[in-house]
């Protein structure tokens, strides 16, 4: 248990480059799409960080995993936990989705490099710093806390590699889910600060996401802000897909200037992931009818400081749903596919 853990009662296991040119294209808005420590490298793990996508790298740690080791994180591609149900596609705000820790003697110097290097090529490397920030700050460091699972076979149809830790689950599916951005449901989330932050978040890496997102709140004249503001936050893990009646604001009933606003709002809120994901959500997006289809609503409840600088928010569709609490700190629960037939085990 990390230090900082006591403070957050949500955080806690409830069960042992798209281009402007692509943005527009494909979302229909007017964008910008605006070192965790490494472990010395040694030969083989060098040699396969020179792969060209995660899911190569995933396919070198299985090769070097001793039948011991595959006992214990590596899955069919269907398998049930007895308590947590289709494990690969769950997700939580705080959990290790195996037992042993990324840190573990269970692993090898090569291996936690390889592991490193997986991490690493889902997350662009702008943002490489920020993430080392958030987990010094949650959890001491990348490792301490974190662990991984495989399911299914690298190099197969179907192979998922999944990380998890307080305030994280990645993954990298190597396109497994055709009709699912990210590989399935994930989550972030960073305490920068202790559990009360207060409104303006100091030194949390995810805020800039809010305060893009209230700009457009700004933006809203009297009657807009009444549809945009709600009253009582959803729970913690409302992120299945719904047929319709999305608090909110609708985009569509949005200016074209506010509408841009709200396409900048996407492109921060996909800024963090390597560009197939970022790719893959805003196509997934633009089969649901894109942002058009979607609404935008501000949570009175957990407003921090009583400031109406909206720490919680949700923009959501048929089968987009990217919910932003930042109440008491940040957890942001993202779930994105292109139907909503999609079903979400969190």
């Amino acid at each position: 248990m990390s230090q900082n853990e006591h403070n957050c009662p949500d955080c806690r296991e409830t069960a042992p480059g798209v281009d402007r040119r692509d943005f527009l294209k494909t979302a229909g808005a007017v964008v910008a799409v605006g070192s965790v420590p490494g472990l010395v490298r040694s030969v083989s793990a060098g040699e396969a960080a020179q792969a060209s996508t995660p899911e190569s790298i995933v396919g070198h740690l299985y090769e070097s995993l001793t039948p011991g080791q595959r006992e214990k994180i590596c899955f069919d591609w269907n398998y049930m936990d007895p308590e947590r149900g289709l494990l690969r596609t769950r997700v939580a705000n705080n959990w290790q989705i195996t037992e042993p820790a990324i840190n573990d003697d269970f692993y090898t110097d090569d291996q936690r490099q390889m592991i490193l290097d997986i991490f690493h090529g889902i997350v662009r490397p702008e943002w490489h710093e920020r993430y080392a920030k958030q987990m010094e700050d949650d959890c001491g460091g990348f490792g301490f806390e974190q662990s991984i699972a495989i399911f299914g076979t690298p190099g197969e149809d179907q192979c998922e590699f999944v990380l998890t830790g307080r305030h994280m689950t990645l993954r990298a599916d190597g396109n497994s889910q055709e009709n699912v951005a990210f590989g399935g449901p994930i989550f972030y989330g960073h305490a920068a600060d202790g559990f009360d932050e207060g409104a303006k978040h100091p030194g949390n890496v995810f805020w800039p996401q809010a305060v893009a997102a209230n700009r457009v709140f700004e933006m809203l004249d009297g009657k807009q802000r009444e549809l945009a503001l709600v009253k009582s936050l959803p729970a913690e893990n409302a992120v299945a897909f719904r047929a319709g009646g999305y608090p909110g604001m609708p985009v569509s009933e949005m200016s074209s200037d506010q509408q841009e606003e709200v396409g900048k709002v996407l492109a921060k809120l996909i800024e963090p992931y390597r560009a197939g994901d970022q790719k893959e959500a805003l196509e997934c997006l633009a089969a649901q009818g894109g942002l058009d289809k979607c609404s935008l609503a501000f949570y009175q409840d957990g407003d921090i400081g009583d400031d109406k600088v909206w720490d919680c928010w949700r923009l959501e569709g048929p089968a987009f749903v990217w919910y932003f609490r930042g109440a008491p700190h940040v957890h942001v629960w993202v779930n994105v596919a292109s139907d909503p037939s999609v079903k979400t085990n969190s």
